[in-house]
């Protein structure tokens, strides 16, 4: 059993019997007096991938599912397949391209560090790094003589995700990204 105000994005929970991924979590302190802190909380449907929203008060409680995490590598695309090895045993799997939408604007071939919950055997859910590095392969220059103000530019990393980077940066550059918030966070 977990309360609501322990929830974290690597929390699975049972909801009506089936696994569920939490995606995101907001709090929302009411302003009258008295007013309990809820969270809302947005899951995902493990076997369906069906989203669910529901809100909770802090001392909420919600049942648990028993999982495992191993850390995997992300290995290659061949279609719509995604192969991944775990570093433990180095069995590989391979995963469709639903499974893993969310994780596809920061994946690259080799790439370490990414958790996998499973449960029966079953890969549940992949759990991308908090901070990922990758390069700029397009920008737009910097302007000559721009004022001391910082402003931002998009720029197109090598995973298709575009991102707001100071106007500094240039292309080839290796910066890191916050993949929870799909953010630019500094140069690497």
């Amino acid at each position: 059993m977990i309360k609501a105000c322990d929830l974290k994005k690597t929390s699975v929970v049972d909801i009506d019997g089936t696994p569920h991924c939490i995606e995101s979590i907001s709090q929302q302190a009411p302003t009258a007096r008295g007013g309990n802190t809820l969270y809302k909380v947005r899951f995902r449907n493990v076997s369906t991938k069906a989203k669910v929203d529901k809100t909770f008060h802090g001392d909420d409680v919600l049942q648990e599912t028993t999982y495992e995490t191993t850390e995997v590598q992300y290995l290659y695309q061949n279609g719509d397949r995604y192969a991944f090895m775990d570093l433990e045993s180095y069995e590989q799997f391979e995963l469709v391209k639903d499974d893993v939408e969310e994780c596809l604007p920061f994946l690259i071939e080799d790439m370490e560090g990414i958790t996998a919950l499973t449960s029966g055997g079953k890969v549940l859910a992949l759990n991308m790094p908090d901070v990922v590095e990758l390069e700029i392969v397009e920008c737009p220059p910097a302007m000559k003589g721009a004022s001391a103000t910082s402003r931002n530019k998009p720029a197109t990393l090598t995973t298709g995700l575009i991102v707001l980077v100071p106007e500094y940066i240039e292309q080839g550059e290796i910066v890191k990204v916050d993949t929870r918030e799909r953010k630019y966070l500094s140069r690497a």
